[in-house]
């Protein structure tokens, strides 16, 4: 990993400040930002009403808010190891300059023990409260976010959201496990839909701040290749999360409700995608490019998707 200066710009220097200048409130905010939670509703935006799908029904809710907390506690771990270990690369990026050890209102080695704390207390949460199997899948997603994505793709290959991007599919898996103890062909479709989901979702913002990530050395695919390759590649993955989306209904899991509305909003996607692909062919770059509009309309489709998920066994 590459080394961390230190004092990067913007940093408050811990020695000079000290705990009373870092008041209780910022603290207690700082510790919450280190885990993303923004990130985490869209996770468990996909755990809940898979719960649903796999009761047949209302799941009980004492196992729905068990698994939400273990959730939020090891995909907060996740994100605070992130952090720690991307604090460099995050002092260098305008949309990661304020993320709390950048600012000093967190310390590398408080980041360090507060991730570590996460990891073991989810860990210990989900063995006891959910399942053995929830707890393996729960770790697996965070062992494979911080070592596979964070450390070993993210600075060398342009596929690192691609492959990396498999952590966030885990809580699908974890979702189903909870309330049945076993995996099923319904939950690796909706984990595909995930899959095949996150690049055409991160890739659109990724070229909107692509020069943050070139000024970091991260090489994500806007930065190694122009907008037309990167325009196609969200194309293809569209056309690829659609067709899977659609499994669910031929393969018996679900009846009419879901596959109307994952076909519509399919469609929504695919011409927003294909228009994004004429923008860019057309040489089209800048603000009249709007690559935000298909990331923007990602977090609304998958949302949509996920409530059609826990609605439709309702209406058999």
């Amino acid at each position: 990993m590459t080394a961390v200066e230190s004092r990067p710009a913007g940093v408050l220097e811990t020695s000079e400040t000290g705990s009373g200048h870092r008041p209780l409130g910022a603290r207690v905010m700082a510790f919450v930002a280190l885990t993303k939670p923004r990130v985490i509703e869209l996770l468990l935006m996909t755990t809940v009403p898979v719960m649903f799908l796999a009761a047949e029904g209302v799941p009980d809710l004492w196992l729905v808010l068990a698994t939400c907390v273990g959730g939020y506690l090891s995909a907060g771990g996740a994100a605070a190891f992130n952090m720690y270990l991307d604090r460099d690369i995050d002092a260098l990026m305008d949309r990661t300059a304020q993320r709390p050890l950048v600012t000093g209102m967190v310390s590398p080695g408080e980041c360090l023990v507060f991730a570590s704390a996460l990891t073991v207390g989810s860990t210990a949460w989900f063995w006891a409260l959910v399942n053995p199997l929830s707890a393996m899948l729960s770790l697996g997603a965070l062992v494979f976010y911080v070592v596979v994505y964070t450390m070993l793709l993210k600075r060398r290959t342009s596929q690192n959201i691609v492959w990396g991007g498999i952590a966030g599919c885990m809580p699908v898996l974890i979702g189903w496990s909870s309330v049945t103890g076993e995996l099923s062909w319904a939950a690796v479709i909706l984990f595909l839909v995930i899959f095949f989901w996150t690049p055409p979702h991160y890739w659109p913002l990724s070229m909107k701040v692509k020069d943050d990530y070139e000024r970091a050395s991260v090489p994500m695919l806007p930065v190694i290749a122009g907008n037309k390759a990167v325009a196609r590649q969200i194309v293809l993955y569209s056309w690829a999360m659609v067709g899977v989306s659609l499994l669910l209904w031929p393969l018996g899991y679900t009846g009419w409700f879901y596959p109307a509305v994952a076909a519509v909003l399919g469609g929504f996607w695919l011409k927003e995608a294909h228009a994004l692909q004429a923008r860019a062919r057309a040489g089209i770059t800048g603000a009249k490019l709007k690559e935000m509009r298909l990331f923007h309309w990602s977090i609304t489709y998958v949302s949509l998707l996920f409530v059609a998920v826990a609605v439709d066994p309702f209406l058999r």
